[in-house]
């Protein structure tokens, strides 16, 4: 059985090998499994950065997982409404913002993990639970900022348990 492509989605003003992409990557690497990480830097706009996943998805041979942050977690799960994915795990995701061109989210996968800071000022936690309850998605919300960053081993050991379920 072939292995499944995890794809890293980044945040708006982050780059692709930031942190945390290289914390779960290593965490995915434990389990035999690697992980691309698109650059979407020159790519302002994000239903833009969904058109490029999506063409680079449709490429794959089999569906991908899907990991996203802040904007990264909206293209992943925009993309989703257009190639078949096996999971989405997705970090304090840009989820119901004005200017985004996607607020209903359709074909997402049962395998669907929502993680997000109490204290987040980018976007607000409340737009994951409702996104979280809407989808029936496994939610997480840490005493942590949008960032994360503080919750990189808790973050490590969700998304540890998420691949072996979604895996197996």
């Amino acid at each position: 059985m072939t292995k499944p492509t995890l794809i890293w989605c980044h945040g708006s003003l982050s780059h692709p090998w930031g942190a945390k992409s290289k914390a779960l990557a290593a965490t995915a690497k434990e389990l035999g499994l690697s992980m691309e990480a698109p650059d979407f830097q020159n790519i302002e706009n994000a239903d833009e950065r969904v058109e490029h996943l999506v063409k680079r998805l449709k490429a794959l041979d089999g569906p991908p997982i899907l990991v996203g942050s802040s904007m990264g977690g909206y293209v992943a799960a925009a993309a989703a409404r257009h190639v078949k994915t096996k999971g989405l795990f997705l970090l304090a995701p840009a989820f119901y913002l004005q200017g985004y061109a996607l607020h209903v989210f359709t074909n997402l996968p049962k395998k669907l993990t929502v993680i997000h800071g109490w204290t987040d000022d980018v976007v607000p936690v409340d737009n994951s639970l409702r996104f979280a309850k809407t989808h029936k998605a496994n939610l997480h919300v840490f005493n942590d900022t949008h960032r994360l960053e503080n919750s990189t081993d808790r973050l490590c050991a969700i998304f540890n348990r998420f691949l072996i379920t979604v895996t197996a």
